[in-house]
C-alpha cells in the first residue's frame, strides 16, 4: 500500500502546513491534549455546533487528508478506535440519570456510537461506499489497516481513507488513572522516559491516511506489511513474532534503518522494549514517539504518520546531523499494556 497523503491532529503542532515538529509542545502533569485547528476552514460552521470534540478532530483530519490527495470521494472509509465518542456517551448517560430516562434528546445517543466518525465523514461527502469501524482495543488501528490492505489487494477499492482516533475526557482519565495506567505525580512529557516509574501520561489524537495500491509518484511512503499478536507469553515469543514478520517481508533486522518503539515511561511495560533494544535492536537507530503524543490505544497511527513523514523527508529528524542516515526502511513496534502488540514496516517509494 502507498501512503498518498496523511493528516494528523495531535498534542504537537502536526496539522496543516506547520514546520515538521520544529517547536515541540511540553506538557506537565499526567495527560497530553490535542492542539486543535480552526475547524471552520474544513467543516461547515453550522455543523460544527452539533459535533463533539472527537468528531470534529476526526472529520477535520479526514477531510484534510482527502484534500491533500486531491480525492473528492474515497472508495472506502475505515477507522479504528478503542474508546469511541466518550464525551457524547458521558453526556447521554448523564442526562439519562438526571431526567429519569424520560424526554431524552437523541443527538448525544446518535453520536455516542463508535462508528460516528467514519459515518459523519461519509455523510458530508455523500459517500455510499464501503464504511467500517474497528473497535478492538489496542489493535483497532492495525485491524483497520489490514482491512484496507485486503480491499486494495482484492481490487475492491483504488484508494481508501484510513484513520486511527481516540480522545481522553475528564471522566475516562479519572477511571483509567485509578487502575494505575497514569502517573500519580505530575511529570513533563520530555522527562517521561528519563524518570521511569509506575504509569505513564495519557494522550489522544486523530491521524488519517489515504492509501492506494498504485504508486502516484508523490507518495509519502509504502506500507510493506502489518502484523499484530495478542498477549505473548514472554519476550522470546515476541522476538519470534518479530522474526517471522521480517522473514515474511524478505527483510532482516540489519536492513532496517530506524526502529520506532512505543516506550511510555512505565517500568513494567517498557521492560519488553528494553530487552529488544539491548539485543535485537542493538545496532539499529531507535526513537520513541509517545513523549510526543502520550499513551492511548490507537497511538500507532501517530507513529505511522511520524514514520511516513520521516521517510518522505529522507532522514531522521531526531538523529544529530553528524549521524544522519538516509531512511529506506522503518519498523514500528508498539504494544498497549502488553496485551495488543503490533508491527508495521514502511519503506521509501
Amino acid at each position: 500500500m502507498y501512503i498518498r497523503a496523511a493528516s494528523n491532529i495531535s498534542p504537537q503542532n502536526t496539522f496543516g502546513n506547520q514546520p515538521f515538529l520544529q517547536d515541540l509542545a511540553e506538557y506537565n502533569g499526567d495527560r497530553l491534549s490535542c492542539i486543535e485547528p480552526d475547524y471552520k476552514a474544513l467543516i461547515d460552521p453550522k455543523l460544527i455546533r452539533r459535533m463533539s470534540r472527537i468528531i470534529k478532530m476526526g472529520v477535520a483530519a479526514g477531510m484534510d487528508c482527502l484534500h491533500q490527495a486531491g480525492i473528492q470521494i474515497p472508495d472506502a472509509i475505515i477507522t479504528g478506535t478503542a474508546y469511541g465518542c466518550l464525551e457524547d456517551t458521558n453526556t447521554f448517560l448523564g442526562k439519562m440519570v438526571q431526567q429519569n430516562e424520560e424526554a431524552l434528546a437523541p443527538t448525544a445517543f446518535i453520536q455516542s456510537t463508535h462508528n460516528t466518525i467514519s459515518a459523519q465523514i461519509a455523510l458530508l461527502l455523500q459517500c455510499h461506499q464501503y464504511n467500517n469501524t474497528f473497535v478492538n482495543g489496542g489493535a483497532s488501528f492495525e485491524n483497520a489497516l489490514l482491512d484496507a490492505m485486503m480491499l486494495l489487494y482484492e481490487g475492491e477499492a483504488s484508494n481508501v481513507l484510513v484513520g486511527g482516533i481516540d480522545e481522553i475526557t475528564a471522566n475516562s482519565h479519572a477511571i483509567l488513572k485509578r487502575t494505575g495506567l497514569y502517573r500519580r505525580q505530575p511529570v513533563s512529557n520530555f522527562e517521561l522516559l528519563n524518570t521511569p516509574g509506575k504509569g505513564t501520561m495519557a494522550g489522544e489524537g486523530s491521524a488519517f491516511f489515504i492509501l492506494s495500491k498504485e504508486a502516484s509518484g508523490a507518495d509519502w511512503a509504502k506500507i510493506d506489511g502489518v502484523s499484530s499478536f495478542y498477549k505473548p507469553r514472554n519476550t522470546a515469543e515476541i522476538k519470534q513474532q518479530i522474526s517471522i514478520f521480517l522473514q515474511s517481508q524478505n527483510t532482516n533486522i540489519h536492513e532496517i534503518d530506524l526502529v520506532i518503539t512505543g516506550n511510555n515511561g512505565d517500568l513494567k511495560n517498557d521492560a519488553v522494549y528494553g530487552q529488544l533494544q539491548q539485543y535485537d535492536f542493538a545496532n539499529v537507530p531507535a526513537i520513541n514517539y509517545k513523549a510526543l503524543c502520550g499513551e492511548y490505544p490507537t497511538s500507532s497511527a501517530f507513529a505511522m504518520w511520524l514514520a511516513a513523514h520521516e521517510i518522505k523527508n529522507g532522514t531522521c529528524s531526531f538523529v544529530p546531523e553528524s549521524e544522519e542516515i538516509p531512511l529506506k526502511k522503518v519498523l514500528i513496534y508498539n504494544h498497549y499494556q502488553n496485551i495488543h502488540h503490533s508491527l508495521i514496516l514502511l519503506s521509501a517509494c
